[in-house]
């Protein structure tokens, strides 16, 4: 059992979201590795926030499945995963090689990790091979000479793997870069590139361009009104007003629900203060976080009513579905529908 239901839990799953959320469920951003599989010894973990390695070691395929039992116990779900900790180029391929035979086991969609250095006929024949519907890309894969800060989208997801995924209608699972999140000029011209000269990959841009908070934002959604491809997934991402402009901007059909699983079990509520998310924890619930500053411990009696980051990301969406006045049917297309429409024109492709 990956982890425990208290009562907490049960009431506000019960209380908010049961009756919201549809049937079935399509979970388009989630992770499985077992920590056997990666190799600490060519880490890139240092281009990476700290926290998110902290919540689980590993992930196998059976702990992501048990965990949606655990935290849908009335709902079908089903998981679109790519391999997690991706923090080492020398473990791709096993990572790749464990996603791929899970996928097949269980029969569920999942993407190829791919190594920016990769040509692009090896990349078609890793997405040939793996069976998989596209591509997970990592800023961590980006050459070393380039500072963190100054990380480009090119840089990690090269034109000439865009090339590839286009000609195939593949799908690609981008993680942006760069502080400035997904209000940074650099990122949008190169994301409205991607969506004029490869219109046939199917862009998922994961936590709404990393967008925690309305500060995250500038005038991004102001330029990508406009765009009919994109998809944006809501992974790990609680902010309940970015949402709102995420709908009346590009709508309900181009929005995925997402949680970044396993890390959407961390025992969590999110605050932005002066335009920076904070997690707010229980002391000694993930190590020592004293110079983090995206995590703030808290008391006893304020973190035994925190309940799962993968229930706040929802209950951010309910709130802004109940803004915009989103319909029923709108939420099942969150929620599945519109994640099954991007598996099966891949899939046809």
């Amino acid at each position: 059992m990956p982890f425990e239901i208290k009562d907490v839990d049960k009431k506000f799953y019960e209380e908010r979201l049961q009756d919201f959320l549809p049937e079935k469920i399509l979970d388009s951003h989630t992770h499985i590795w077992l920590d056997r599989l990666v190799n600490a010894g060519d880490s890139a973990a240092g281009k990476i926030q700290a926290w998110p390695l902290k919540v689980a070691k590993e992930n196998s395929i059976e702990d992501l499945v048990a965990g949606y039992k655990l935290y849908f116990p009335d709902k079908d779900v089903t998981p679109l995963f790519c391999p997690g900790n991706v923090t080492s180029k020398s473990s791709i391929e096993n990572l790749n090689e464990y996603c791929s035979s899970s996928a097949a086991e269980y029969n569920y969609p999942f993407l190829t990790l791919t190594n920016p250095d990769w040509d692009a006929a090896k990349v078609e024949a890793a997405i040939q091979r793996d069976k998989s519907i596209g591509v997970k890309v990592y800023l961590t894969f980006a050459p070393d000479y380039i500072p963190v800060d100054e990380i480009r989208i090119f840089d990690f997801l090269p034109r000439r793997h865009l090339e590839v995924l286009n000609k195939n209608g593949w799908a690609a699972l981008l993680h942006i870069a760069r502080p400035g999140r997904l209000g940074d000029p650099l990122n949008l011209a190169q994301m409205l590139e991607i969506e004029e000269r490869y219109p046939n990959v199917k862009l998922i841009i994961a936590h709404v361009g990393r967008a925690y908070c309305p500060e995250d934002v500038g005038n991004a959604f102001e330029l990508l009104k406009d765009t009919k491809n994109m998809v944006f997934d809501l992974a790990a991402n609680t902010n309940a007003d970015v949402f709102e402009q995420l709908i009346n901007t590009v709508g309900p059909k181009r929005i995925l629900f997402g949680s970044d699983e396993p890390i959407s079990r961390m025992r969590m509520k999110r605050i932005c203060e002066n335009g920076k998310y904070i997690n707010l924890i229980a002391k000694g619930a993930y190590g020592d976080v004293s110079n983090d500053p995206h995590m703030r411990e808290v008391s006893k009696e304020e973190s035994d009513t925190f309940s799962f980051f993968m229930y706040e990301i929802i209950d951010a969406f309910r709130q802004a579905a109940h803004r915009t006045g989103l319909s029923r049917v709108d939420i099942e297309d969150v929620f599945y529908n519109n994640a099954r429409n991007l598996i099966e024109s891949v899939k046809q492709s």
